[in-house]
This record gives C-alpha cells, structure tokens and sequence, in this order.
C-alpha cells in the first residue's frame, strides 16, 4: 500500500532531527511533528562523544555543529571531579574523552542541546524528503498491518490526521507513541528528587578560574551518599548550571538556592538566577523498541539521570541503528529479522551504560563516601582518592558501545554492550577505526551509504559483490591502504552502513552468502538469482 510518508517521526528533538536526516539520506520520505516551535533554551545534553561528532561529520554538519559551540577556542571540554566543595583543593581529572581520540573519526564537542538542535534543524529545511512541522502535538497513534495513523493538533486547535508507513517516538520520557503502542518500561527509582538551577555569575567565573582547567565539576559530598551535585559551563564566561539532591518537599516556594550554591562551592557567591527547575532521579528502560510498525528512540526508549553525558548521545546511535535498517525494510532487501535487531542492539547497550557507568558509579562513590574521610584518616582517603581517579580515568576507554553476540553478527561473541574496549584491529560487532583508502583518503570519508568493503593488496571482494546482488542489498568495494589493513589485522573488512563492523577476514575463505544474508537479517533466506 503506498503512503503519502514513509515514516512519521513524533518528536522533533536531537534524536527525532537525526533520524530523520538519515532516513533522507536513504531516500526516505519522512514527516516530523514537533510540539515546540523552538529548543527548549535549557542547557543539557552539552557532552557530545566523538562518535556523536562522526555523525554530524557524516551528515555535513560538523563544521555547523563547531561553529556553534558556546565555548571560546581553547576552553576544555573535560571536567573534574572534586571532593566535600568546589574549593576544597581535592579534585581530579574526569571524562577526558580526548584519550580515545584516536580511535575515532572526529572529535568530541560540548555545546547546549538547544545549540545542537538549531544545527539539525536548519538541516531539516534544507531536505526536500522532509516535512517538518512545529507546533503540533500528537495525541494519538494507532497501526494496522498496512501502516500507521497519527493524529496532532496545532496551537490553534486544527486537527490533522497523517498517515505513513511507520511511525517512530522520539517524544521523550513521557512519550506518548510508546503508551499507544502498549509498550511497557522497566523503571528503577532512586528516590531523588533534584533541582536545576541556570545563573550567571562573574564571581563564580573568578572561583573557576583558580582550578584546573574545566568546563564541568562534579563534587562529591560526604553527606549525600554519591548522589552529585555538578556544575557545568553554558557558554564562554559568566553562565552555568547546576544540579543537586534536595529534600523530597522542595519547590521554588521554598528553596535556598544561595546556601545550597555556597555549599557546594565551599564560597558565597553572588549570582542571577536565570531559569530553576525539578526532575526526579530515575532510570527507565522500556520492555521494547517496537510493536508492529511503531519504534522509539532516544528517551521515550530508555532514561537516565545526566551523568556523564551518555543520554544525548545514546539517541542519536539509536536514531544511527534504526535508520539503516528501516530503510532498507521500507526499500524491499532487508531480511525478516533486521528490524527487530534494532531492539536486540540497542536496547542491552543503554541497559549496560545504565548498569555499568552510571548506577556503578554513584554506588563506587557512595561506598567511597561512607568508608573514606581525610579528616579520620588523610593516608587511606588520599590512596583510595587516588584509586577512584584511575577508575573514572579508565571509564572513558571502556565506555565502547558494541553488538557482539548480535543476531545479524555472526561472527562474534558474547552479548551487545557499552562496556568493551579501543583497539585498532576490525572485530565484527564494533565500530570501525579510521584508516586511509589506497588514495589516501580518510576511510570513513570514503564509506558508502550502505554496506562496503574493504579491501587491500592481493584481495578481492567479488564474492561478496557478487552475493550482494542476489540478495539484492547495496555494497561498495573500497580499496584501503596496506597499512590500514595491518592495523585492521585483516585484508578484507565488511562495513555496516552504521559504521560498524559486520565481519572481518579472508574474502577467499569467507562464506559471502552467509555473511552477507546474516548482515541484513535473513540468515535462512536464499539468494534471489
């Protein structure tokens, strides 16, 4: 049945603007329905990794996405961590994602979500595959085996029905798609309730300015057993945010914003108080990423407390993953399999980073906390401080988001995960490394937009050339360098159209068919003649 839309996308934020730039790559007609008709002007989702910025890159947009940036040139985007105060002269390096560098294509960025949004929006307008529309809530969607039905209403209270072949909620945590699919969450409440505070402060600048060089700080105080309070820079001088615990009864009616500044500042400052908000610390995680011909993405699929900077940029490998894949469903190759590998990917990857980066880490330091006081006993707390710096340092290197043991990865092992490792070498289930085509080029500038293969010296990819048009899915040969092959530590790399690596090896000894028909999710399928 044909639709006027491919897909309908509910949700025009980060993650629902990036989706939809990459179906239109894929030649997908797609429709955006956006409830605000700006970003909302809130700072979060500033910390974005250098796969994020590969995105960007790959969509055209990272120039864009630097000229954007709120910082001054030279000003960090790491942070530290800091003991009892910000002043307490007890602090160390943290999130230096630049240790990794190397093993990406692009470097990593910080700017304000709403920054970020400005840049994909402008994009949206300039795709004539998409209609995006501000505006317009959404307050119901329902399917049927042929496709999807939603309908929205704008400000001035005019109904519009839209029908598409899919829909997607990129609508955030209290998504409405993901009620109307049925779809249930796994929720993990830590009984927090936190406040938000945005102001401008010379004086808190001048308080900065005496620490290592820093764009965000988190401190650690004895008496709130892990749970941070953390500031982060906005833009170049004078503007930040911060986060904090409060007492479960707080409100704007009778919170001290100025004591629990000072308090955790370790100084009384002066400050203007833009903006003051309340969320609730919890975790959630829904049961599943599709019913049917409805998905999500991004934070209707899964949410977390902004701890590390992982929520933004887990939305947008969301939007990466599923895109391809719908794709190359609505197209006509993708095996009966592939859609639902959305789910079996990335639905254990933001369950690990919930498990292994965020939740352990407040119990690491509310543990830390509870054992360790330089007042009791300055040797043992200044060991153990010490410890946790190399913990969190090492954090940055094992924060890997990969898909071994995925159903359309044959050859790997284990389970999907945000916890792995940085090498070089290919391995099937993870990102590629950079590495130089055999004219020199940037491998990762020279990736078709679907599945390609390198290649390099005597070896020849004509067997899987050939299966991919049996089964009828689009594949690139590209001849690498010799020297990018040794540091792959194969002659032959099958590339996934997100990046990732479908397999690695002999192309001579490789059972193409197979590699091929698992990679697109019809591993019992025959080959089309």
């Amino acid at each position: 049945m044909a639709h006027p839309t491919d897909v309908i996308i509910i949700g025009g934020g980060p993650v629902g603007a990036a989706l939809a730039i990459d179906l239109a790559g894929r030649g997908i007609r797609v429709t955006v329905l956006e409830r605000r008709l700006e970003p909302q002007p809130v700072p979060k989702g500033q910390n974005l990794t250098q796969r994020t910025v590969e995105h960007f890159r790959r969509w055209g947009l990272d120039e864009p996405l630097h000229a954007a940036r709120t910082l001054a040139a030279g000003q960090p985007t790491a942070g530290l961590v800091a003991y009892d105060t910000l002043m307490s002269g007890i602090h160390y390096p943290w999130l230096r994602r630049s240790r990794v560098g190397r093993y990406y294509s692009a470097v990593n960025e910080r700017l304000p979500q709403y920054e970020t949004e400005r840049v994909l929006r402008d994009r949206l307008a300039e795709l004539p595959l998409i209609t995006f529309l501000s505006g317009w809530t959404v307050d119901r969607v329902a399917q049927d085996a042929d496709g999807v039905e939603v309908e929205a209403v704008d400000a001035s209270g005019a109904r519009r029905v839209f029908h598409g072949g899919w829909a997607v909620g990129c609508d955030g945590s209290r998504s409405r798609v993901r009620e109307a699919a049925g779809i249930t969450q796994t929720l993990s409440d830590h009984d927090r309730r936190m406040v938000l505070a945005v102001f401008r402060s010379k004086e808190f600048d001048r308080l900065v300015s005496t620490l290592p060089p820093a764009s965000f700080v988190s401190v650690l105080h004895p008496d709130l057993e892990g749970y941070w309070q953390f500031f982060g820079r906005v833009d170049a001088s004078e503007s930040w945010f911060f986060h904090a615990p409060v007492d479960p009864e707080t409100s704007e009616d009778n919170i001290d914003i100025d004591g629990l500044l000072e308090r955790a500042s370790g100084s009384a400052i002066d400050v203007e108080l833009g903006y003051l908000g309340f969320w609730d610390l919890r975790f959630a995680l829904a049961d599943a990423y599709r019913r049917g011909r409805i998905l999500i993405a991004g934070d209707a699929a899964h949410s977390h407390p902004p701890y590390g900077g992982y929520g933004i940029n887990t939305g947008f490998e969301d939007a990466v993953n599923l895109s391809w894949k719908l794709a190359a469903t609505i197209q006509g190759w993708a095996g009966d399999d592939l859609l639902d590998s959305y789910d079996a990917e990335r639905r254990p990857v933001f369950a690990s980073t919930r498990d292994h980066f965020i939740e352990r880490s407040i119990h690491r330091d509310r543990d830390f906390l509870a054992e360790y006081s330089p007042a009791a006993d300055p040797t043992a707390f200044e060991a153990a401080w010490s410890k946790r710096a190399l913990e969190a340092e090492a954090e940055v290197g094992e924060f890997a988001p990969n898909y071994s043991g995925s159903p359309i990865v044959p050859d790997s092992g284990g389970a999907p995960s945000a916890l792995g490792d940085h090498v070089s070498a290919a391995r099937a289930g993870h990102h590629l490394a950079p590495g130089l085509t055999a004219g020199g080029e940037p491998v990762f500038d020279a990736l078709g937009p679907w599945f390609t293969l390198l290649v390099a010296g005597d070896a020849i990819g004509d067997g899987f050339e050939a299966a991919a048009r049996h089964l009828g899915a689009p594949l690139e040969v590209l001849r690498i360098a010799d020297a990018s092959a040794e540091a792959y530590g194969s002659p032959a790399v099958l590339v996934r159209p997100d990046q990732f690596v479908a397999w690695a090896g002999d192309p001579s000894e490789a059972d193409a068919p197979a590699t091929l028909r698992a990679a697109i999710g019809a591993p019992g399928a025959a080959a089309r003649p």
